[in-house]
C-alpha cells in the first residue's frame, strides 16, 4: 500500500448516518466533527492528529464506531512512522471494541485491512506480536472465520519471507482446524483445506522437497468438496506443474501450466502471464509441433508485450531455426532468462532443437564431419561429440563416432534396412489394395 493510499484512505464510507437535529445527536456531530479534523491533520502533522484522534476516544462516552475508527487511524499513523511499541499499544485498544462496539463485517474488514498495511514491516518480533494479539483476540470471541483468514494471511507472509519454520507452524495449527476429533480432514471444509495445501506446496516446492511434493499434490487433487477460488487451483497446478518439469515429465507438466493458466486467468491473477511462459516452455520440450498459442484461451495473450520474446522464441523452435532461436534468446535475455526457473531449463530446450536439426542435417549422408555440424548448429565440436553420443545411446541414431577422422560414420546397414522397411510397407499397401479391387469386381 503506498503512502497515497494511505493519506487518502476512504474507510469512513462503510457507514452512513442520518443525523437529525435532535439535541441527544450533539456528542456524535462533535465526535464526527473533531475525527475528521484530526483525519485532515494526519498528513501534514501527524502527531498533532493522534492527539486528537485520543480525544475522540476519550469524549466517547461508550465505546463505539468513532472511537474505532480513531483508533484505527492512530495505529496507521504510528506504523507508518515506524513506532511499533505505540502501534501495537493503539493496535490492542482497538481490538477491545471489536467485542461489541463495531459490527463483526466491519470489525473484520478494518482488521483484514489494518494486517495488508503492517504486513511490509521488516520487524519480525513486531510481526510476530502484531499477528498474536489479533489470534489471541478472535480466539476469545470465537470468530474461527477470521481467525483463519488471518492466520492463513500470516502463513503467506512468512512464505513469501521465506520464513519456512515459522510456516511450518501455522500450517500444522491450520490443518488441525480442518480435522476432526479422530485425526480425518474434516471434508465440510474442503475449501480452507485447499488453501493450507496449496501454500504447504508452495513451501515444498520452494524447498524442493519432491517426495512430499507428490503426496500434497495428489491429495489436492482429490479433494471432492471444496468450491475453492481460483487462484488456489492455480497455484496447485502451477506447482504441480514444476514438479512434473523437474522430473522431465514434460507433457504432464503442460497439461499442469494449461489448467493452471486458465484458472489464473479466470481469477484475474496476473501471475497467468508468468505461467503461459512455462506453458511455452513445457511445449518446447514435449518436441509438439502445435503451437500453443492456437487454442481460444491462450489466443488473445499472443501479441501480450510481456511474452512477445516467448512467442518469437517457439515460432523459431518450430521452425528448427536455430540461429534464429539463439539470437531471440540473446536479444531478450532479461525477459527470457531473468526467471530462475525458465532459466534452469533452457538448456534442454536448446538440446531439444539441436537435436532436430541434427537428425534433419545427417540424414541425406552416410558419414558426415563433426567439424561441419558444428558450425550448423553453432556449438563447438566437443559439443557436438557429447550431442552424438546421446542420441546414438538413445537409439535415435544408429551409427559410430569415428574420432580419428573427427566425423560421424552413420550405419549402411541401418539406413538400407530402414528404406527397404518403407518399400515393404508400400508394396503390402499397394498388394491390399489390388486384392479389395478384384474382390469387388468378382
Amino acid at each position: 500500500m503506498s503512502d497515497d493510499d494511505f493519506m487518502l484512505e476512504s474507510d469512513d464510507q462503510d457507514y452512513d448516518f442520518d443525523y437529525e437535529d435532535d439535541e441527544e445527536e450533539e456528542p456524535d456531530v462533535d465526535l464526527e466533527n473533531k475525527y475528521y479534523n484530526a483525519k485532515a491533520r494526519k498528513e501534514t502533522d501527524p502527531q498533532a492528529a493522534i492527539k486528537e484522534f485520543q480525544d475522540v476516544v476519550d469524549m466517547e462516552e461508550e465505546k463505539g464506531e468513532w472511537g474505532f475508527k480513531a483508533l484505527k487511524q492512530m495505529t496507521k499513523i504510528s506504523f507508518h512512522a515506524s513506532l511499533h511499541e505505540q502501534t501495537l499499544v493503539y493496535y490492542k485498544q482497538l481490538l477491545t471494541y471489536i467485542k461489541s462496539a463495531v459490527t463483526r463485517n466491519y470489525s473484520e474488514k478494518s482488521i483484514n485491512n489494518i494486517l495488508d498495511y503492517t504486513s511490509t514491516a521488516d520487524n519480525m518480533a513486531f510481526m510476530e506480536s502484531f499477528y498474536q494479539i489479533t489470534l489471541d483476540t478472535l480466539a476469545e470471541t470465537k470468530n474461527e472465520r477470521l481467525w483463519v483468514k488471518t492466520n492463513l494471511k500470516l502463513a503467506k507472509l512468512w512464505l513469501d519471507r521465506k520464513e519456512y519454520a515459522r510456516l511450518n507452524k501455522i500450517l500444522r495449527q491450520l490443518h488441525a482446524s480442518c480435522q476432526k476429533d479422530d485425526g480425518t480432514d474434516d471434508q465440510r471444509k474442503g475449501t480452507h483445506l485447499l488453501e493450507i495445501l496449496a501454500l504447504e506446496i508452495q513451501m515444498h516446492t520452494a524447498t524442493k522437497n519432491t517426495k512430499k511434493l507428490k503426496e500434497l499434490y495428489q491429495q489436492c487433487l482429490n479433494v471432492r468438496s471444496a468450491i475453492p477460488h481460483p487462484r488456489i487451483m492455480g497455484v496447485i497446478r502451477e506447482c504441480g506443474g514444476k514438479m512434473h518439469m523437474r522430473e522431465k515429465q514434460w507433457e504432464q507438466a503442460q497439461s499442469d501450466f494449461f489448467e493452471s493458466f486458465k484458472n489464473y486467468d479466470e481469477a484475474g491473477s496476473p501471475q497467468r502471464i508468468q505461467v503461459l511462459k512455462y506453458l511455452v516452455l513445457a511445449n518446447m520440450l514435449t518436441e509438439s509441433q502445435i503451437n500453443p498459442f492456437d487454442s481460444q484461451e491462450t489466443k488473445p495473450y499472443k501479441n501480450d508485450r510481456e511474452i512477445a520474446a516467448m512467442t518469437d522464441l517457439v515460432a523459431a523452435y518450430q521452425r528448427k531455426e536455430i540461429t534464429e532461436f539463439e539470437r531471440i534468446l540473446k536479444v531478450n535475455h532479461t525477459a527470457i532468462m531473468g526467471d530462475p526457473f525458465i532459466r534452469t531449463y533452457i538448456d534442454d530446450v536448446l538440446d531439444n532443437i539441436r537435436t532436430q536439426v541434427l537428425i534433419q542435417l545427417i540424414q541425406p549422408y552416410t558419414r558426415i564431419g563433426i567439424e561441419f555440424i558444428a558450425k550448423q548448429l553453432n556449438i563447438s565440436p566437443k559439443d557436438v561429440e557429447e550431442l552424438l553420443v546421446a542420441l546414438i545411446l538413445d537409439g535415435k541414431i544408429s551409427g559410430q563416432i569415428d574420432q580419428i577422422n573427427h566425423r560421424l560414420e552413420i550405419d549402411q546397414v541401418s539406413t538400407d534396412s530402414q528404406r527397404y522397411e518403407v518399400l515393404s510397407k508400400w508394396s503390402q499397401s499397394v498388394t491390399d489394395v489390388c486384392r479389395t479391387v478384384v474382390s469387388k469386381t468378382n
